[in-house]
């Protein structure tokens, strides 16, 4: 009995030790739960909301797959030294051209996207402008979709407002802050010369023989609206496309100053616009008697317009021009 009694009591004494044991085991399993549960929280990501006139879209900050479908904010984030995975490939612009190769995805074409491509690259954001607007809804349907169109009634802020989308949605803030500012006092110094004279301006757009007018709040307006170059028609009627016109039309109004963007240069054909331009009726305007035509370089002007690299070449073009 006394053996037994001995032995009973150690029996307990095991048991209550390995009770112990396992509620401290318990204990431990618990704190890791909640340690786990902590650094979950602090690794949920951070979201930037975009709303815009086609929609809203919740993007995560600083995503990895990024697809972009115009080169304006294209050279914005080439800039910013963004990342992207596919681009359409079509008529990229020269100083864009690494966006070519074979690095990154094609994904068609500004106006005919390959949307199968698209789905298969599990993109976490997808930008557009005014050119894919119509197919807002079909870029929607595979990723988050923001559309940054360019008011260019209000060209300066409209471009701001674009800049610093991008810069929240990627964490430039700082650098766009910087970049922004420095435009600013850019746009000032030409603003101050251009107060300072009457000479008048022209703006145009060539293509194959064709040339259409811009004037205020047009495409390329921001040469009158913002940079202050007074124009030589103020009644030409303000659209994307521009005002069809004649070469009789130039030698009416005869600019003090003829800006020229060249589209055939743009897309790379092989057509001349300043050789059917500079013809003996432009030749008898004030801009071409005092070496005042300017060609504009239509990358910038025309395929990437509103981008963070086109906007600083486009000043520096007017500012050329003074």
């Amino acid at each position: 009995m006394k053996k037994l009694s001995i032995f009973a009591i150690l029996m307990a004494f095991i048991l209550v030790l390995g009770a112990c044991g396992n509620k401290d085991a318990g204990s431990g399993k618990e704190d890791n739960s909640n340690s786990a549960s902590g650094d979950s929280k602090a690794e949920e990501t951070e979201t930037v909301t975009v709303k815009h006139e086609l929609g809203e879209a919740t993007v995560d900050k600083n995503p990895g797959n990024v697809v972009v479908f115009d080169f304006g904010i294209l050279d914005t984030l080439d800039e910013l030294g963004v990342d992207v995975k596919g681009v359409p490939q079509t008529n990229i612009p020269k100083y864009l051209e690494k966006y070519a190769s074979d690095d990154y995805t094609n994904v068609g074409s500004l106006k005919e996207p390959d949307f199968e491509t698209i789905h298969a690259l599990k993109p976490d954001v997808i930008f557009i402008s005014g050119r894919q607007a119509d197919l807002y809804d079909q870029f929607a349907e595979i990723a988050p979709t923001v559309y940054i169109p360019l008011d260019t009634t209000d060209y300066v802020n409209s471009f701001k407002e674009n800049m610093n989308t991008v810069a929240e949605i990627f964490n430039k803030e700082d650098e766009m802050k910087e970049e922004l500012a420095d435009i600013d006092d850019r746009i000032a110094g030409i603003q101050e010369k251009t107060s300072k004279t009457d000479d008048k301006g022209l703006i145009v757009l060539g293509t194959e023989g064709k040339v259409s007018a811009y004037g205020p709040a047009s495409r390329f307006g921001l040469i009158h609206d913002v940079f202050g170059v007074k124009p030589a028609d103020d009644s030409i009627e303000a659209s994307t496309h521009g005002q069809n016109i004649t070469f009789e039309y130039i030698l009416d109004t005869n600019p003090d100053i003829l800006y020229v963007i060249d589209r055939d240069a743009a897309i790379g054909t092989d057509s001349s616009v300043k050789a059917s331009l500079e013809n003996d009726l432009v030749q008898k305007t004030n801009a071409f008697k005092n070496d005042k035509i300017f060609y504009l370089d239509g990358q910038y002007w025309y395929l990437s317009g509103g981008g963070l690299q086109s906007m600083k070449e486009m000043i520096t073009e007017v500012e050329n021009s003074l």
